[in-house]
């Protein structure tokens, strides 16, 4: 074990394990009560999962969406997530996370001074359900210069190596080929962080004012328990870290610990873009005093491609978005075929890959390719592949579709067939198949400069040809230890285990599986940690200023329709 930051003791209030978004919540929430905390980190890197993520978080009637005036309701919100969900969602969870959500947004904002910017017209991902909202329920990290806030510790954070920029610059900017890259380069090397990263970094700059302390090569491997409470944790190597008050469970899911993620989850994972030391450790210390668990089935699905990046030495997928959504590409199955809308969001998209074709005995659409051409490449580029440039591995490049299919394995004559359908409504910005480009999700995750009526539409127009192949993969394992609406630890028997709390991918998801919108994620976990820290520390959740007037607002935004 290594300390990065605090006085090294073998005696806390909190033992926290793992450094995610919610660990650090919970973290900052109990120190602020004056509770001493330290943070353990299994790998040599701080942030986990969160800081190579998006860094949205996903909160549903909340204070900026009041103050631009856009109507919203916990009571819409609950009808949307209930219907996400397919009824499967465990209430208490679902009520904690969004009736306390806003209240933790504030606390973080107020009291730990960690910043968002508010994005008004950021859609839901199911634009089609009850409750939906196409726009304010989304907030994203401001920039954040982490050198200035940090110092060294800077330097043991976890990054995704994508240079720094907001997703209202995306919005501004358009496709990536139109970035100003030599200006994201200067922030970069001048210390500013954005998305999880930047989550990240104000989270652990609001732990280090407060005094926690952190320490990395910290692995965890079993609880100990004084009579029926648990009263810390055991490290690989044999050292002990006691407890007083709580220990806390946020180390992250199991998609890392291949045979487990193989024998719980209801679907092949064949990529991860998640930290490598994310193997269930949590899941496995809570499993061994007799934990509940549940929801282990599922994980924040993603269409992905390898493309030969790596984290911690280790192969990772790439998340495919603009690729797959912008005018001009196609996705086509093993038979060549269009088998979904590809501008829909990446949770559901990736169910469509997991499908099984039960005669054959076989995955239904999988090999999965995008399919684009030139001027697709030309306009846009492809991942961080620009045209004129020589053609990476992992990108399928041949002078004709004929040529494009027998490359990918596919009947070329169902290719064509698909293309061809697909540009003559394309051109129209109509999809009478798969109705891609109806929903406010879909365009805006489209190009709006584009020459064709629809910014989700646009025909394939000329070669070369190019396919990316498409696997099932996933951001993190998203179920596992059971817990109360104050992220307390339950027992088998379903009772709270004494001494013991848990959050984030390594507990049973909020919305079960269903993802609501971009920050669904974190949002959730979040206001788990701070509900966690609070209830540690003997406090109820805060009520912050103007918190009846807003509850008073709420209501009366409640009895608009949904």
């Amino acid at each position: 074990m290594h300390y990065l930051t605090g006085t090294p003791a073998a005696r806390y209030d909190v033992v926290v394990v793992g450094s995610g978004a919610s660990a650090l919540t919970t973290a900052a929430t109990a120190a602020q009560a004056g509770k001493s905390v330290i943070v353990l980190e299994k790998s040599q890197l701080l942030g986990g999962t969160s800081a190579v993520s998006g860094g949205m978080l996903w909160i549903a009637n909340n204070h900026h969406a009041a103050a631009a005036g856009l109507a919203d309701s916990t009571a819409a919100a609950s009808d949307y997530v209930r219907a996400v969900a397919r009824g499967r969602g465990r209430g208490e969870l679902l009520n904690a996370a969004l009736e306390h959500g806003d209240t933790m947004l504030r606390f973080v904002e107020e009291e730990l001074d960690v910043r968002f910017i508010f994005l008004d017209n950021f859609p839901d991902y199911r634009m089609d359900l009850p409750g939906a909202r196409d726009g304010g329920r989304t907030v994203e990290p401001q920039l954040f210069n982490q050198r200035a806030a940090l110092g060294a510790l800077a330097g043991h954070v976890r990054t995704d190596g994508r240079l720094p920029y907001t997703m209202q610059e995306y919005e501004n900017w358009g496709a990536f080929t139109s970035f100003p890259w030599d200006m994201l380069e200067k922030r970069s090397a001048d210390g500013v962080t954005a998305k999880g990263h930047a989550l990240v970094t104000m989270l652990l700059g609001a732990c280090v004012q407060r005094g926690v302390a952190f320490a990395v090569q910290a692995r965890g491997v079993r609880l100990v328990r004084t009579g029926e409470r648990v009263t810390g944790v055991e490290l690989e190597g044999g050292e002990t870290i006691t407890a007083n008050d709580a220990v806390m469970l946020a180390t992250g899911g199991f998609e890392w610990d291949r045979k487990l993620a193989d024998s719980l989850l209801a679907s092949r994972l064949y990529t991860m873009c998640s930290p490598p030391s994310n193997t269930g450790d949590g899941l496995k210390m809570a499993q061994r005093i007799g934990s509940m668990t549940r929801g282990t089935r599922e994980a924040w699905w993603a269409p992905m491609s390898i493309t030969g990046t790596l984290r911690d030495g280790e192969p990772v997928g790439s998340l495919l978005r603009f690729e797959r959504q912008g005018p001009g590409s196609i996705m086509v199955n093993r038979n060549g075929q269009r088998f979904a809308n590809e501008a829909q969001n990446y949770n559901d998209l990736a169910r469509c890959l997991q499908s099984w074709d039960s005669p054959n005995n076989r995955t239904l659409n999988t090999p999965a390719h995008v399919v684009f051409d030139q001027s697709y490449l030309e306009r846009y580029g492809v991942m961080d592949h620009r045209a004129g440039q020589p053609t990476p591995d992992y990108l399928v490049e041949a002078d004709t579709l004929e040529e494009l299919a027998a490359k990918i394995g596919v009947p070329a004559q169902n290719l064509l067939a698909a293309v061809a359908r697909f540009n003559k409504h394309a051109a129209i910005g109509a999809d009478p198949d798969f109705h891609r480009g109806e929903s406010a999700y879909d365009r805006y995750w489209g190009d709006e400069n584009c020459p064709w009526p629809n910014p989700s539409l646009g025909p394939l127009q000329y070669g070369p040809y190019y396919a990316l192949e498409v696997v099932n993969g996933a951001f993190g394992t998203n179920g596992g230890i059971a817990t109360d609406g104050r992220g307390r630890v339950l027992d088998v028997d379903g009772h709270p285990i004494d001494g013991l709390f848990a959050a984030g991918n390594a507990t049973e998801s909020a919305y079960a599986a269903g993802y609501p919108g971009a920050g669904a994620t974190l949002g959730p976990m979040m206001t788990m940690g701070y509900l966690a820290g609070r209830t540690i520390a003997g406090l109820e959740p805060e009520r912050t200023m103007g918190a009846a007037a807003d509850d008073a607002a709420a209501g009366a935004v409640a009895a608009v329709p949904a």
